[in-house]
């Protein structure tokens, strides 16, 4: 089958680099505890290493846990290589292991941690359950820099690998109900036509900027964004899911900015610490003017095993 337009230029345009990740193993400090919002101690158990028994489309409240990410977290023994890893690697990259029980099995990148950087890498649950802290990993890092040609001027693209992209619920506006209803050819032809005046993105939930936790000054290409939101607060968010965040500017360093819009895919679940939450990795943003965010708590369907051949 050919591959659409906007698929083909990606391939002759996006820069590709083999990196090296190494499999994580969970650390902790002299006290095995933190302290949660209400002042009570915890062991922060998911928090890094290699997480079984969660998937993509799991609540991210399912676990008790801190920070569980479905998969392994990827680091460097060199800073910075680490930070290598994490800036290049895109949701969606191929990962390849290499060395262990686990070599020659295949995954993809899901998502970025901050705290000195980790790639979250996922991998078919049988694949996933026989790795091990050490094991190498390469990372076909593919899109960060990369720019649809059919994306708003105003809007900019980030940490996702181009295939998924436009795999995802994403199009230039007025073309996504074409796009639910099976018209890839009136949405390719509306991305050839050249860059749309706006973007629509269908979206679990749209936040408010007040609910932006961890990661709010850092660097949006190697960082995640903790949503401050717990199980209670009505939000029905799911890991892989496409969530909005308004007034929310992650060009650069993420922060406040009115009438703006960033968009993220959940990348881990959520934690007991204050300030944290569930983390959305940045894949667009922009003013709210060029990049609408529709949103479908419903019906929703973000960045899916399926989508990754992770089943």
């Amino acid at each position: 089958m050919t591959a659409p337009p906007d698929r083909e230029s990606a391939r002759l345009i996006a820069v590709a680099v083999n990196l090296l990740g190494v499999v994580e193993h969970p650390e902790l400090g002299d006290s095995p505890y933190r302290v949660d919002v209400n002042g009570a101690p915890y062991v922060p158990v998911g928090d890094g290493g290699v997480v079984l028994g969660l998937a993509l489309g799991d609540s991210a409240f399912a676990l008790d846990g801190d920070h569980a990410a479905p998969g392994a977290c990827l680091v460097h023994p060199d800073q910075a290589a680490r930070l290598a890893l994490v800036l290049h690697a895109c949701i969606g990259n191929l990962v390849q292991v290499r060395t262990g029980a686990a070599a020659g099995t295949c995954g993809a990148v899901l998502g970025k941690r901050g705290e000195n950087g980790r790639v979250i890498a996922g991998l078919r649950p049988g694949d996933l359950a026989t790795l091990r802290p050490g094991d190498q990993v390469s990372v076909r890092t593919r899109g960060q820099g990369f720019r649809p040609p059919w994306l708003p001027a105003g809007v900019t693209a980030m940490n996702i690998d181009p295939d998924v992209l436009a795999a995802l619920p994403v199009s230039a506006a007025g073309a996504a109900s074409a796009r639910r209803a099976g018209a890839a050819r009136r949405a390719g032809a509306a991305r050839r036509a050249g860059p749309a005046q706006a973007a629509e993105v269908g979206v679990r939930a749209v936040l408010p900027a007040r609910l932006a936790g961890n990661g709010i000054g850092r660097p949006a290409a190697g960082w995640d964004l903790d949503l401050q939101v717990g199980a209670a607060d009505g939000y029905d968010l799911r890991l892989g899911d496409l969530v909005a965040v308004d007034d929310l500017d992650a060009r650069y360093n993420m922060g406040y900015r009115r009438d703006w819009v960033s968009i993220g895919i959940i990348g881990h679940g959520s934690s007991p610490l204050p300030g944290h939450g569930p983390g959305i990795t940045p894949i667009l943003t922009g003013p709210r003017t060029s990049l609408v965010a529709l949103p479908d708590p419903a019906g929703h369907i973000g960045l899916t095993a399926a989508l990754l051949k992770l089943q």
